[in-house]
């Protein structure tokens, strides 16, 4: 495809993109109303819900789930057109100045705060939303206090605060359903939906939180309604009811319990003390959707579904490649609690810098995975992926302590998934790039420098200056700047491949008590049947999760159609009615099918296609490993600070560039004053990026 049609074809993309979201907005913000419920819904219901092959859930279907898979499935090709274009191309002057344009919106609007740092897109975002749920509740709540009067008759003999009551409740849950529809799209790692617009699971993980927080405020406040309305009215036996056609109670008690077991162990407080209690306990997620659905029944339940439908098959791609062992072939012991673990990777397996891997090593725990930035390059490392860890947990600490013993380890089994990062990054298009960071923050910096060494010696793009603050409490933690170069293949200084100033800071110490060459290389002697780390859908990832998508829901709507045209509609033409549940589990149960036949079918033909006639192309990676003089290859570009902290609004403000990106992974409180200096009312240049992985 030519780059003419490749640019045509994405703003088709594009357009269709913005016509689907406009439509899906317009039908949000017209549920609530009875122009709605009575005019459109029950013209689409005439028309759609009395069909013979889908009956009423046809609607919420064609209404909210179709749109939203379509969108997913754009995504796909749009960021399949997008990676093919050339980085001269993206880089270009045109470019850069459409990118400033927009540059104010990034900065950061809300430093402090229970939020966390937010900028101006996100605010103004999470405001439009927070409008749509007021709009919603002033609407659901209006019409309560409307129709039910003290004129009106009291509904099946109640006063008339407890016939309110029962609405506002009812009016609470379908509120709740609102924030429930968007809560899984950031936790669905590898999803389009997310990269098209820039975003990682990483980044989205505080929208997650928040919509969680919501979806939890409310359906307790639903639950809590309902309970006191029993009370009040002596049905508390109501509480164990699950009608066979209409509102199950017991369902709707079940997920609520579920819910707020999660919900208790989300706060920090109890997630980084006891973080295995937080992993374990979130799993009541299949607890929480699968009583919901119950509850509601499948026919409502689908207007919250297309996220948890993208989030299943993310889901089942990460549990397909988990299954397999990774070739870990060495790894260095770094004195400061940390080790950098490398692995043997496909040479077709290209990631962004910032990128992170989920690791599991079952010998420390077969259940626990742990999320770990990258530290290497695709680019200029094709056959190696390195993630540093810092000894910091339980699990952590356990692995340091059993790579540092003295006793000789030759294996460890080891499985992975990911990586997940952007899809692209514009680190281009600064003029500087400073990056300032704490501790173990300065593990993205690391991919980010090694990407920038490749494309100083095979771009004609500019490549724009670079500051690293570090900020680091011993003179140990300084080893941490040994793994900014690769193992091998640099042998003169980096200052002449980039123009780079690395500013050190010891903070509790006053003078250095490192020991040169302590760092530790180990080798290790993979297994057959270990295999090197490869994309689990292969080089065109964004077409076959395309293919997934589009095909996964095409199986489940014909296995729906023909269940409900020969089997539950004769039944429902009849008296009695068919069982909501029953309903409720052919559906989840065509979902799972077609998810779990597609994507199976994909991960197989991919590795047959891609991975076993390129198997003998990694073989050659040698496991043993040389130990470089890093340190003598960056003595010229740093300077070590003792005893203080870097004075961060004297580095940053005056710097000068037309843009100047600044990026800061660590501490909280250092991101947040790096937020405030570089906030909206800062000077136009500087370019704020948070690196966070609070999990």
């Amino acid at each position: 495809m030519g780059e003419m049609s490749k640019d045509v074809t994405m703003k088709v993309i594009k357009l269709l993109t913005m016509a689907i979201l406009g439509g899906t907005m317009v039908i949000w913000i017209m549920m609530p109303t009875s122009t709605y419920k009575k005019i459109w819904l029950t013209s689409m219901r005439t028309k759609l819900g009395k069909t013979t092959t889908f009956g009423k859930p046809g609607v919420n279907l064609l209404v909210y789930m179709f749109p939203m898979i379509l969108l997913a499935f754009l995504g796909c090709i749009y960021l399949h057109l997008k990676k093919q274009t050339s980085v001269d191309q993206f880089h270009s002057g045109l470019e850069r100045k459409k990118r400033d344009k927009f540059g104010a919106l990034r900065k950061p609007m809300l430093v402090k705060g229970p939020l966390g740092i937010v900028t101006v897109t996100e605010v103004m975002f999470l405001t439009m939303f927070m409008t749509l749920l007021l709009w919603s509740l002033a609407n659901y709540f209006y019409y309560t206090f409307v129709t039910i009067t003290p004129r009106s008759p009291a509904v099946h003999g109640d006063n008339i605060w407890e016939a309110r009551l029962d609405s506002i409740a009812v009016r609470l849950g379908v509120a709740g359903n609102i924030c429930l529809a968007f809560l899984f799209y950031p936790v669905a790692r590898g999803s389009s939906l997310l990269a098209a617009v820039g975003l990682t699971s990483e980044s989205s993980i505080k929208y997650h939180i928040w919509l969680g927080h919501l979806v939890m405020t409310l359906v307790t406040s639903h639950g809590v309604c309902y309970v006191i309305y029993w009370i009040s009215t002596n049905q508390i036996n109501q509480m164990l009811e699950w009608d066979r056609t209409a509102i199950s109670n017991l369902a709707g008690e079940i997920a609520l319990v579920a819910g707020l077991l999660m919900w208790a162990t989300i706060f920090p407080a109890i997630r980084r003390r006891f973080f295995e209690v937080f992993y374990y306990t979130h799993h009541l997620y299949i607890v929480f959707m699968l009583f919901f659905v119950f509850h509601v029944g499948i026919s409502y339940s689908l207007i919250s579904l297309p996220g948890f439908y993208i989030f299943i098959v993310d889901r089942f791609l990460r549990f397909l490649q988990s299954r397999n062992n990774v070739k870990l072939v060495s790894a260095r012991v770094l004195p400061c609690d940390t080790v950098e673990l490398n692995f043997s990777k496909n040479p077709m397996l290209m990631y962004s810098p910032t990128s992170i891997l989920f690791v599991n090593i079952p010998s420390i725990s077969k259940l626990q995975w742990h999320p770990f930035t990258i530290t290497s390059s695709s680019k200029l490392e094709p056959e190696k992926l390195s993630v540093m860890i810092k000894g910091q947990g339980k699990w952590s600490t356990k692995l340091y302590q059993m790579l540092s013993s003295p006793d000789k380890i030759d294996h460890l089994t080891v499985s992975i998934e990911g990586p997940y990062g952007p899809s692209s990054t514009d680190f281009l298009r600064h003029d500087s790039l400073v990056m300032v960071s704490g501790g173990s923050g300065i593990t993205p910096f690391i991919s980010i420098i090694r990407d920038l060494i490749y494309l100083s010696s095979t771009s004609t793009c500019k490549i724009p200056k670079i500051i690293l603050i570090c900020a680091f409490k011993n003179s140990s933690d300084l080893s941490m700047l040994d793994l900014i170069l690769p193992i091998s293949g640099l042998t003169t200084e980096i200052s002449s491949f980039l123009d780079i100033q690395i500013k050190a800071f010891v903070t509790r110490e006053t003078e250095s008590t490192r020991n040169k060459n302590i760092i530790k290389p180990l080798s290790f002697k993979p297994h057959v049947s270990d295999q090197p780390i490869s994309t689990i859908l292969g080089p065109n990832s964004w077409v076959c999760l395309a293919t997934i998508l589009s095909s996964s829901f095409m199986i489940f709507i014909i296995i729906i159609g023909i269940i409900t045209r020969y089997y539950i509609y004769p039944i429902e033409q009849g008296v009695k009615k068919y069982t909501s549940a029953y309903k409720s589990i052919i559906y989840l149960l065509a979902i799972s099918v077609s998810v779990v036949a597609t994507s199976s079918i994909a991960v197989l033909c991919n590795k047959m296609k891609y991975y076993t006639k390129n198997d003998q192309t990694v073989e050659g990676l040698s496991p043993l490993v040389t130990e470089s003089s890093p340190q003598q290859l960056l003595s010229q570009s740093t300077s070590i600070h003792y005893g203080e902290r870097p004075n961060l609004n004297k580095l940053l403000v005056g710097l000068k560039g037309s843009s100047v990106g600044v990026l800061v992974c660590g501490p909280r409180k250092m991101r947040q004053e790096v937020a405030k200096i570089c906030s909206f009312r800062s000077p136009e240049n500087l370019q704020f990026e948070s690196i966070s992985f609070s999990w």
